[in-house]
């Protein structure tokens, strides 16, 4: 199953990440996920957040949960991506323990890319779209 991600982030939780039943909390998931893809995007799409002309907006999430994880875990998340559109790109992640590679969750994000001003669906361009496109499983 690790070799369906074509790229891997190592993330260590944080002492504030678990929750009163002593497990990180959900809402740390997608937190996970949205860092990750766009910290790969700034890295290796040349994405800016504050400059692009384009950027993504979520127009879907989903995320399900396989195991608990709880801090001092860290954990290896692993991005790919399903389907790469004229102007939208489905993120697909895997979280994995990474003491023992147990399989935490699953998900997925669903960006459009729009035009920051006018926040109409643009095309997604290189060196984003070539970036993706390696990713592709």
């Amino acid at each position: 199953m690790t070799g369906e991600y074509l790229y891997w982030e190592n993330v260590a939780t944080r002492w504030k990440d678990n929750d009163v039943y002593g497990h990180v909390n959900n809402v740390v998931h997608y937190s996970l996920m949205d860092t990750v893809i766009n910290g790969w995007m700034i890295r290796t799409a040349g994405f800016d957040p504050a400059t692009s002309a384009a950027i993504g907006l979520c127009v879907e999430s989903h995320c399900e949960y396989k195991a608990e994880v709880s801090f001092p875990d860290a954990i290896r998340v692993g991005l790919g991506v399903g389907r790469l559109g004229r102007s939208s790109v489905r993120w697909e992640i895997g979280m994995f323990r990474a003491s023992d590679d147990a399989l935490i969750a699953e998900g997925h994000f669903v960006h459009v890319f729009v035009d920051r001003r006018t926040r109409r669906p643009v095309e997604i361009t290189d060196p984003a779209r070539t970036a993706m496109a390696r990713l592709l499983r």
